[in-house]
């Protein structure tokens, strides 16, 4: 019952902590939340007023959103329906038809008047008998007494210009309003045309009787043509942030009811941009959170970087909302923002894949924090700026260790900021000179040198404050001069040695995985200092002196070989080393069993304590820590051996690997078997290098002789 009681209680411990750790990253998410809500509510605010027609605007009104006028649409609708005019159907049946009657008048004159010696009247008979009833019905015989007196010329002429008239009326279609214009227009055609005076009138009367309508109302046509009129008619549509009403300027009937169509004179406040704005935060609350935990999980990283992480966006966030706010006056002064700061600082403090990811985060933000306060727009560009900007960091940072290499990496930032404001420039429809292109180009070099400033500022700042272990300071740390290290190297030779060997192999191992292989080195530099303490109790320092363990218990030895971890860590705390360093010297040997001197008790008491013989842990809980833990094993199991081959190291490193996961020592540090696949090749390689066959030497004298 005691030992389930203890089950228990270590279960509900293990809850608690898993709560309290959930509670503290769901705390850093929404918080950044929170502030980005508080920061954007004005930007999504929509402001209204009290006006009256006919008063004037005190100040300019932006439409706050993006909305049809639909009486304005309505109006276009009217007029472009109203500038169709109705569609007529030419009838070409009746335009050959009448045209016809006008070519069989003519024909038949002529034929009449090829018999000679005959009078007008034995001609008019003749023609009236040729001529068709339609026509003889409709015209008297004696309007044709002139043309069977007149000359072949004279009835040509008269034939062309009549024929040519009608032929021109009809193929414009002739409808009934507009039959008695065309007569009208034919008398006057033939009146000053070069016809004889004496047939004008008769010419005229056949015009006359040939001209009738012949188009005709099409319906169908006519409300194709309409529907078709419709559809091109664009609505009437208030963009969103379009000048409504400028200072100063009388407020018409027109733009009070535009004001009234936005929302303007709605005394009652619209909540809607804040819920949409709170969702907003709510979904970057919850990436933020998913990410802080995965972050937390792969990379290593621990509460303070996550705190770091708020206090870099909180500032970034500021930074930005400062600058919408100047930029309200110049929509273009946004580009002047350090956007690259958050990338670099997140990258050198905390890790590339979180630079990536709040690089994506300060993006979005951007695009509510620079939408000018018109609450329906984002700033696409903006964001666009911000988030290539800081992917523009992140590339070009590629060595961590060298802060002087920031000021380097801003060139390329500069480069890339001015790549993307050309991009906007030369992509809009707006008329941009190269004076504009050039102050552009000028805020894009300003906003990479003020991240590069910012960040040479904030990063000791921050550094010291949340003590943050950089790259920068690990190298501070690897400086053989250092004191703790100059201590190990005088007081134990032989575990400096140990240490530096394990270092370069726990750094390759490390790099394979992507883990921080100089964490690993340098923490493995220092994993053993505990053994100052009692050096000569270890064996790779008893050089020409008993082992001290022959004269001792093994329960005796267990307790001073165990403690040496702890001592070291109480050592590196003395001295204020970086948290990380201090955890993987105290767990580089997890709870493993001191299997020589505890089946040595064993050999003297069955009944012996395991327990006694193992470390008190804790067991690795990072990859680096990991990783330390397994090559401090492999590197004195190899250094062992007499003649060293590449299948004895890789027999030692899988059998060591196998040991740990099987004890159960990995079970807190996450690596995967692809993981440890990956760090076995690497400490294989790193070994074999290390003790390499060497070629044999002939002994000295041999080779003296062979000289002589």
């Amino acid at each position: 019952m005691s030992e389930l009681f203890k089950y228990l209680k270590f279960k509900r411990n293990r809850f608690k902590k898993k709560s309290g750790n959930g509670f503290k990253l769901v705390s850093a998410a929404f918080v950044l939340a929170l502030f980005f809500f508080l920061l954007a509510s004005t930007n999504v605010h929509t402001e209204t007023y009290n006006l009256e027609k006919f008063s004037v605007a005190n100040e300019t009104i932006h439409s706050p959103i993006t909305i049809e006028n639909e009486k304005n649409t309505e109006q276009r609708i009217r007029e472009a329906t109203q500038a169709v005019e109705d569609l007529y159907q030419i009838s070409p049946t009746i335009t050959e038809e009448r045209l016809g009657y006008i070519t069989e008048v003519f024909e038949a004159i002529e034929e009449v008047n090829l018999s000679e010696g005959r009078s007008s009247d034995e001609k008019l008979d003749q023609l009236n008998a040729l001529l068709s009833d339609n026509i003889t019905n409709e015209l008297p015989t004696e309007i044709f007494r002139p043309f069977v007196q007149a000359s072949e010329d004279e009835l040509q002429q008269s034939e062309e210009v009549l024929f040519g008239s009608l032929q021109s009326y009809f193929n414009e279609g002739i409808r009934t309003t507009d039959l008695e214009d065309k007569e009208q227009t034919l008398q006057l055609k033939i009146r000053y045309s070069s016809i004889p005076d004496r047939l004008k009138e008769q010419v005229t009367e056949l015009g006359n009787f040939a001209l009738v309508e012949n188009a005709f109302f099409d319906a169908e046509a006519t409300d194709e043509a309409r529907k078709e009129a419709v559809s091109q008619v664009q609505p009437d549509m208030i963009q969103a942030g379009e000048v409504i009403v400028a200072e100063g300027v009388t407020i018409t009937s027109d733009i009070y009811e535009e004001l009234e169509i936005t929302g303007l004179l709605n005394e009652e406040r619209n909540v809607m941009p804040y819920l949409g704005l709170a969702i907003f935060s709510l979904l970057l609350g919850a990436v933020l959170y998913y990410h802080f935990r995965k972050m937390m999980k792969e990379e290593s990283l621990t509460y303070r970087h996550i705190f770091v992480v708020v206090l870099i966006s909180v500032i970034l966030m500021s930074l930005m909302k400062g600058v919408s706010v100047i930029s309200l006056s110049n929509e273009s002064l946004y580009y002047v923002m350090p956007a690259a700061m958050g990338a670099l600082l997140i990258k050198l403090l905390c890790s590339e894949k979180f630079a990536l990811l709040m690089s994506v985060v300060f993006a979005l933000m951007a695009t509510v924090l620079f939408n000018g306060e018109v609450a329906s727009t984002l700033n696409a560009h903006a964001g666009i700026y911000v988030l290539l900007s800081q992917f523009a960091g992140i590339f070009f940072l590629w060595n961590t260790s060298d802060r002087l290499f920031i000021a380097k990496t801003g060139i390329g930032i500069a480069i890339v900021n001015c790549m993307v404001l050309s991009f906007t420039v030369f992509l809009s429809f707006e008329k941009y000179t190269w004076t504009d292109w050039i102050t552009f180009s000028g805020y894009g070099i300003l906003s990479a040198l003020l991240s590069v400033i910012l960040t040479f500022g904030l990063l000791p700042l921050i550094e010291s404050t949340f003590d943050i272990l950089s790259d920068n300071k690990l190298l501070a740390l690897s400086n053989p001069n250092h004191k703790l290290l100059r201590k190990i190297l005088m007081e134990a030779p032989g575990t400096y040695h140990h240490s530096v060997m394990v270092a370069n192999i726990s750094e390759s191992a490390c790099e394979a995985i992507g883990a921080r292989g100089l964490l690993a080195r340098v923490a493995a530099y220092y994993h053993d200092l505990g053994k100052t303490v009692r050096p000569h109790y270890f064996i790779e320092n008893q050089m020409g002196v008993k082992n001290p363990h022959d004269f001792l218990k093994p329960e005796e030895s267990a307790t001073i070989i165990i403690s040496h971890p702890y001592d070291g860590a109480t050592l590196l705390s003395e001295e204020k080393l970086p948290k990380e360093i201090i955890d993987i010297a105290k767990q580089h040997h997890g709870t493993t069993l001191l299997k020589y001197f505890y089946y040595q008790a064993k050999d003297k008491d069955p009944n012996v304590n395991e327990m006694k013989f193992r470390y008190p842990g804790p067991k690795p809980q990072s990859k680096e820590a990991a990783i330390v833990c397994i090559c401090d094993s492999v590197e004195a199991a190899v250094r062992s051996l007499d003649h060293p081959t590449q299948e004895k190291i890789k027999n030692i490193v899988q059998s060591i690997i196998e040991d740990r996961m099987l004890d159960g020592q990995l079970n807190d540090c996450h690596l995967t078997f692809n993981e440890l696949s990956k760090v076995e090749n690497a400490i294989c390689e790193t070994l074999q290098g290390i003790f390499h066959s060497r070629i044999k030497y002939p002994h000295q004298d041999e080779a003296v002789k062979e000289a002589k």
